[in-house]
């Protein structure tokens, strides 16, 4: 399992053409790839993973926080704004 120990910041930005995106902030390099993937596949939207920061397609702030969990990291770890 995965333990967190720095904070996960989880929030919402608008792109381009005001399209909002969910930026996850905080996941250890090691684990980055295999985080976005797995998050892209479980809210079935597109993203990148660069530069320590994932960035899903979408507004999922509601749902992140339990598919993170269920991952295995640590639910005072995340934050959510």
């Amino acid at each position: 399992q995965k333990q967190a120990v720095t904070k996960i910041r989880v929030y919402t930005e608008a792109k381009r053409f005001k399209k909002l995106v969910t930026v996850v902030e905080g996941i250890d390099a090691d684990h980055i790839d295999s985080t976005a993937s797995e998050l892209k596949h479980k809210l079935a939207c597109g993203g990148t993973a660069k530069k320590g920061i994932i960035v899903l397609q979408g507004n999922h702030k509601s749902k992140i926080s339990a598919i993170l969990q269920k991952i295995g990291y640590v639910k005072e770890s995340i934050e959510i704004r």
